[in-house]
């Protein structure tokens, strides 16, 4: 990988762009830290795009749809508010403090 300051590729922008198209990717640095690399168009096109994460959960939904069902969901989680008995107890508790 050729390796060049943003500065100096301003001069030499056609050069590097060849250089990208041979298949070698140019590293363009400013103070020492890359920030931009070029790419040939061939290259560009074998990457493959992120997927978005509507997308991602999409396949996951797919990928575990037998396990998650919607039917019956709400009956596995604990209540989320203690009962009645329950705060009667912490209050007691509570008191005697």
């Amino acid at each position: 990988m050729c390796r060049t300051a943003i500065y100096d590729a301003r001069n030499n922008f056609s050069s590097l762009v060849k250089l990208a198209e041979s298949g070698e990717p140019v590293e363009l640095t400013r103070h020492d830290k890359p920030v931009a690399v070029i790419i040939s168009y061939e290259d560009f096109q074998k990457r493959k795009p992120k997927k978005s994460f509507v997308e991602k959960m999409a396949e996951l939904r797919e990928k575990y749809k037998d396990v998650l069902t919607d039917e019956g969901f709400m009956d596995n989680i604990p209540k989320e508010y203690p009962d009645e008995k329950y705060l009667k107890k912490i209050d007691s508790i509570w008191s005697e403090v």
